[in-house]
């Protein structure tokens, strides 16, 4: 159980996507547990309480939710991997914009 990584996923999620690109990059195994989104599990329900959508990444047990959240956080747990992020300010900011920008488009 020590450093588990699950992600509650929806294969055609962009967001997902997204979260399973960010752990693909930083070599992270996990493990992908794909949900019914017209029969949310319990697992689901209980770790994103507040939304009780995915994605869901649970590591060692605890839940990280929002695509967003999850790829900065995976960045910051596993540090000693290379970042996923460009070290330039300027450069980092251009990829939070595109990410933004795809969000928008994709959820509008």
């Amino acid at each position: 159980m020590a450093n588990e990584v699950v992600l509650l996923d929806f294969k055609a999620s962009p967001f997902a996507a997204r979260v399973r690109i960010a752990l693909e990059e930083k070599g992270i195994e996990y493990k992908s547990k794909v949900e019914d989104l017209s029969n949310k599990s319990s697992t689901l329900l209980t770790m994103n309480p507040v939304h009780q959508q995915i994605p869901v990444l649970i590591h060692n047990g605890r839940p990280i939710c929002e695509s967003m959240v999850i790829v900065q956080y995976i960045d910051e747990a596993w540090s000693h991997k290379p970042s996923l992020l460009p070290s330039d300010p300027y450069r980092r900011a251009h990829a939070r914009f595109w990410a933004d920008y795809i969000d928008k488009k994709v959820s509008s």
